[in-house]
């Protein structure tokens, strides 16, 4: 017998195998569904941020849970939310961020780039605790 090994795969196999009353079965497949591929969009988002706070910040800020800043004037990512409410970003992400440190670097994003950006600095939070 073969080894069932997502969760995924064993509610398809039960379904095929009819081992889920009838009534509820659509109801929860599509519940399922739904959440699994929110996760997956999640998990998506997160990469791309990361990805891209490793591109364009990592030369002077912290961007994962353990690493130092190297920049004496750059917080750590992890550390923001204890600063300000994250989303306060997304309107500065958009519009340039140019009052960070002194010699930091005017970065304009897209809103897809923030998305993303403001994913991973939740994620870290989240990771901390």
């Amino acid at each position: 017998m073969r080894q069932i090994k997502t969760l995924r795969q064993r509610i398809a196999y039960a379904l095929m195998m009819k081992a889920l009353p009838k009534s509820g079965t659509f109801m929860f497949a599509l519940a399922l569904s739904c959440a699994t591929s929110a996760r997956a969009d999640d998990d998506l988002q997160i990469a791309r941020g990361k990805e891209i706070v490793q591109t364009n910040c990592a030369r002077c800020h912290a961007v994962g849970l353990t690493d130092k800043s190297t920049h004496p004037d750059a917080p750590p990512f992890r550390s923001l939310s204890s600063r300000y409410p994250i989303e306060d970003l997304e309107e500065a992400l958009g519009e340039g961020i140019s009052t960070g440190h002194p010699d930091m670097p005017e970065f304009v994003a897209t809103p897809s780039q923030i998305d993303g950006i403001i994913a991973y600095i939740k994620s870290l939070d989240r990771n901390e605790r």
